[in-house]
């Protein structure tokens, strides 16, 4: 229900990736109509749509798993009535190909998780046991740390064997905290372990996208929003926030808003906060970040090309996580291939690292034939590095009525689709508390 307070509202949201855009939807359900402003001409942030001689591809390869609820929500929210979700969803299963593979078994929780450790192809009995062994400590201990650590030194302290943390834990970090496991936060970590695997079935599924990353959400909101008074202006720069009276003003036409949502990437955010003096805590906190990049390359074959599955793992140098877009978005014979982090495929050309990502492929799996073109996307600044210990900025700040939003504010998890929705909702639950 509209009240005065909120018919008089003015909300700015500056960025339409999926924070923004999560905001945006959140308020506009709340029944404040909002304006997005968004310096791209595609909705998605470092999640979207990216076109090669019409082929849809996406700057970052990424999945999504049952336990996002908020990202859930905010979908079937959006989307049409009876149209499907965009998301392919599949029981948890790990494959690094042709070494090892992990499969839940048809059990609840947390039993599908005990037995498909206790039956993964590719380790010892022992090895099985171990890992099995490191869930039921962390369960114990309520997935908590009295102090927090590197993931290696987490893992060397619990005794997993060599080829526990090479196939399966290192992979789950560098894949979920976009960080090397001797650099990223054993904390963090095991929030991920403990709302992926450790609650419902449904949480450790997978869902693999099939829609790009625009369509999946942010332009399914940004039309959302739009039915209901608000608007989305792409191609528009904000180049500076400024305190006005009782509200801003934004350098775009001179425009006044009673409330700001920043929800840009955080070296963006910082130059915004810039002019406000009281603001220069958060400025240094988010300064200190490092950032780790993902890259994607992507490889298109002939169309009869079949992976022996929708998404499975490497253990290459550079190639990290498969994705057989043929099965996925019907983009028949086009390999999507993801190297996470930082690494020495960052010391290559583009055209080099596509031709040492196809040699890794066609080692694997015979028969390839070279491909046609290939496109490398090279996201250098895609998350912060999630390391031990790392301050992270609150979404609500000293200026009044001015809000973050975004993957690098302060929660458990580290920079994920899931962290950036969930901080847009709780952007726009404090907008919608100072109405």
């Amino acid at each position: 229900m509209k009240t005065a307070a909120k018919e008089s509202a003015r909300v700015a949201i500056i960025g339409g990736g999926y924070a923004g855009m999560a905001a945006a939807t959140e308020l506009a359900r709340g029944g404040v109509p909002v304006t997005v402003f968004e310096a791209a001409r595609v909705l998605g942030g470092r999640a979207r749509r990216v076109e090669t001689d019409g082929t849809r591809l996406d700057n970052g390869l990424h999945i999504l798993l049952g336990a996002y609820r908020e990202t859930l929500r905010l979908i079937e929210l959006v989307k049409d009535p009876g149209e499907p979700t965009g998301l392919l969803r599949l029981p948890l299963e790990l494959t690094i190909h042709p070494a090892f593979h992990l499969r839940a078994a048809h059990l609840p929780a947390p039993l599908h998780l005990f037995w498909a450790l206790l039956g993964a192809r590719g380790l010892g009995f022992g090895d099985r046991i171990t890992a099995a062994r490191f869930m039921a400590w962390s369960r114990r201990n309520a997935f908590r740390l009295a102090a927090d650590t590197n993931v290696s030194s987490l893992l060397a302290a619990r005794q997993q064997p060599q080829a526990v943390s090479r196939y399966l834990w290192n992979p789950l970090c560098v894949s979920a905290l976009n960080t090397p496991p001797g650099q990223a936060s054993a904390q963090v970590f095991l929030n991920v372990l403990r709302d992926s695997l450790n609650g419902s079935r449904a949480d450790s599924d997978l869902l693999l996208p099939t829609l790009d990353f625009s369509a999946l959400f942010p332009e399914r909101a940004a039309r959302y929003v739009q039915a209901r008074g608000g608007s989305v202006r792409l191609g528009t720069t904000v180049d500076a926030v400024r305190s006005q009276g009782n509200g801003f003003e934004l350098a775009v036409a001179n425009e006044c808003f009673t409330h700001v949502v920043l929800a840009v990437a955080p070296h963006r955010a910082a130059a915004l906060l810039a002019p406000h003096a009281a603001l220069a805590p958060m400025i240094q906190m988010i300064d200190r970040f490092v950032y780790q990049p993902i890259y994607s390359v992507y490889l298109q074959y002939a169309r009869e090309t079949r992976l022996p599955f929708c998404m499975g793992g490497l253990e290459t140098r550079y190639a990290q996580w498969l994705f057989d877009r043929g099965r996925l978005c019907g983009q028949d014979g086009l390999i999507g291939v993801v190297i996470s982090a930082s690494g020495a495929h960052q010391g290559l050309a583009h055209d080099e690292l596509a031709r040492a990502v196809h040699a890794e492929l066609a080692a694997n799996f015979p028969g390839l034939g070279e491909p046609q073109w290939h496109q490398v996307i090279a996201e250098k600044r895609a998350t912060f590095s999630c390391t031990p210990g790392l301050l992270r900025p609150d979404n609500a700040t000293p200026v009044a009525r001015l809000f973050l939003a975004g993957d690098y504010t302060a929660s458990d998890y580290p920079a994920t689709i899931e962290s950036a929705v969930r901080s847009g909702v709780r952007a726009a639950n404090l907008v919608l508390q100072n109405a």
